[in-house]
């Protein structure tokens, strides 16, 4: 039996020029491209790896959080889609990071780019002028956008020392 690895990805350079949502796209992808690069040839249980106690943040915690973010914002908030979340609840919200001990991280992973996949779909549709209310306060999904930059940026430095942790690989 093989065991599975995290695959290596071809993180794409983000645009230098472009409209706005050529470049917001291309910033998104870049840092969700960055956090698989964090990943790439760790096995599941390297994944699942915490950074320390009593911390549960781990490799794999990260990218079904950021599942959750995606599917979030731009599927259940800006398109309104109904939709339960895959790892939290309001009994469990941290499932995300605190269920990884017996999470398939192959399984995990593949949901995530799905999710993904989803979401851009979703996202093509909706202008970046298009409104819509969460916890009685507007957003646009251009907001979105930004916030899901902002968010993955701020967890691709957790996934960087995660990484330094495991194996001491560092990089970009």
């Amino acid at each position: 039996m093989t065991t599975w690895t995290a695959p290596v990805v071809d993180r794409q350079h983000k645009a230098k020029a472009g409209d706005e949502r050529t470049m917001l796209e291309s910033l998104l992808d870049y840092h969700r491209a960055t956090l698989l690069t964090k990943c790439a040839g760790l096995t599941a249980d390297q994944l699942k790896q915490h950074a320390t106690d009593p911390s549960s943040m781990s490799l794999l915690g990260l990218i079904r959080h950021l599942t959750e973010v995606e599917r979030g914002w731009f599927r259940r908030g800006a398109a309104h889609e109904d939709l339960d979340m895959f790892y939290c609840s309001e009994a469990n919200p941290d499932g995300d990071f605190d269920d990884v001990g017996d999470a398939d991280a192959e399984a995990d992973y593949a949901n995530h780019l799905a999710e993904l996949d989803k979401v851009r779909a979703v996202a093509a549709g909706l202008s970046l002028n298009q409104t819509f209310t969460r916890n009685d306060t507007t957003f646009n999904v251009r907001w979105v956008y930004l916030h899901l930059i902002e968010e993955y940026a701020s967890h691709n430095g957790h996934a960087d020392l995660l990484r330094e942790r495991i194996d001491g690989v560092t990089g970009e």
